[in-house]
C-alpha cells in the first residue's frame, strides 16, 4: 500500500471537498484522516488529508499531475507527499546546545524520520563532538575569520547544493541579514524564549528572574526578515516562582525550548502546517 499526505489551501468556495474526496474515490483511495479549516478573516480554505493507494505505481508527482485540473479550476497551492518521503535537513546551532542534543536523539531513535546533512555552528567544543558522536557531517563557520557576509553565503550555497528542504536554527544565535532570508531556497524554523520585546540582548531569564515574572515560554516560528516575528507554529509556558532563582529559569525556559522546538519541526516535516498570511493553519 501506497500511503500519501495531500495538503492544499485556496480561497473559500463551495464544492472543494467533494472535488477532493471524488478525485481520491475514484483511484480507490481510502482516506485514514481529513481536517479542514474555513478561516473567515483571510476567507480561504485549508485541508490536510492523509490516505492509502492500492495502486503502488502511483507517486506524488504522479497525483500532483492528475490533480492539476482540480487545483487549477480552484486557484489551489497543493502538494502531495509519500509517507516514507524524508525530509533533507540542515541544522544551525551556537554554543548552548540543548536544542541540538535533543533533535539529534530523537533522529537517532527515529522519533524524527528526516534525513540531517549537516550540522554547522560558529562554535567548535560541543556542537562539534554532538555531530561526531552521530556520525554527521559538521562544519564551522567562522564568521570573525570570514565575515557575517561570506558565512550567510557559505550557508546558502549548502542550502542549495545539498537541496535542503527545511532549516532549523537550533538557538544559532546570529542574526541573519534579509538578504539571507529572501535567498534562503528553504523553510527556516526558529525557536526563542517567548520574552520578546520585553527583555532582549544577553541572559534574558536572568532579567526576567530580576523583573519578577510568573510565566516563562518558548515560540517556534518560521523565519522572515522581521526579526523573531515570523508566522508562529508552536508555543508553550511553564509558571515559574520567586523562589526558584535565575539558574532555574534557565533550566525551565531550555526545557520549553527543545520541547517546542521539537513538536515544531515535527509538525512541519509531517505537513501539518500550512500558511496563512502572517499566521500559520496547525492540524495537530
Amino acid at each position: 500500500m501506497n500511503r500519501f499526505t495531500l495538503v492544499l489551501h485556496c480561497p473559500n468556495v463551495i464544492g472543494i471537498v467533494y472535488q477532493v474526496s471524488k478525485f481520491l474515490f475514484e483511484r480507490n483511495a481510502n482516506i485514514t484522516e481529513s481536517a479542514q479549516y474555513d478561516d473567515e478573516i483571510s476567507d480561504r480554505f485549508f485541508m490536510r488529508v492523509a490516505f492509502v493507494m492500492p495502486d503502488d505505481a502511483e507517486t506524488a508527482e504522479s497525483l500532483l499531475e492528475a490533480f492539476s485540473p482540480i487545483a487549477d479550476r480552484f486557484n489551489m497551492q497543493t502538494q502531495f507527499h509519500a509517507e516514507d518521503e524524508r525530509p533533507r535537513i540542515l541544522i544551525l546551532a551556537s554554543k548552548s546546545t540543548h536544542c541540538l542534543a535533543d533533535l539529534l536523539q530523537r533522529h537517532s531513535s527515529g522519533e524524527l524520520a528526516v534525513d540531517i546533512l549537516g550540522i554547522l555552528s560558529n562554535h567548535r567544543g560541543q556542537p562539534e563532538r554532538l555531530a561526531a558522536q552521530y556520525e554527521l557531517p559538521f562544519e564551522y563557520l567562522d564568521i570573525d575569520s570570514l565575515g557575517k557576509a561570506a558565512a550567510e553565503e557559505r550557508i546558502l550555497t549548502i542550502m542549495r547544493d545539498q537541496q535542503i528542504d527545511l532549516t532549523v536554527l537550533a538557538r544559532y544565535m546570529q542574526i541573519l541579514s534579509d538578504n539571507f532570508c529572501q535567498q534562503a531556497s528553504c523553510p527556516i524554523i526558529n525557536i526563542h524564549h517567548s520574552f520578546l520585546p520585553s527583555f532582549k540582548g544577553a541572559r534574558p531569564y536572568h532579567q526576567a528572574f530580576a523583573k519578577g515574572v510568573k510565566l516563562v515560554g518558548a515560540t517556534a516560528h518560521y523565519v522572515t526578515p522581521d526579526l523573531d516575528e515570523g508566522p508562529i507554529i508552536e508555543q508553550d509556558v511553564a509558571r515559574v516562582n520567586h523562589a526558584m532563582g535565575a539558574l532555574g529559569l534557565v533550566e525551565i525556559g531550555r526545557d520549553l525550548e527543545k520541547a517546542v522546538l521539537a513538536r515544531a519541526v515535527k509538525l512541519h516535516v509531517r505537513h501539518r502546517v500550512l500558511p496563512n498570511g502572517p499566521r500559520t493553519v496547525v492540524f495537530a
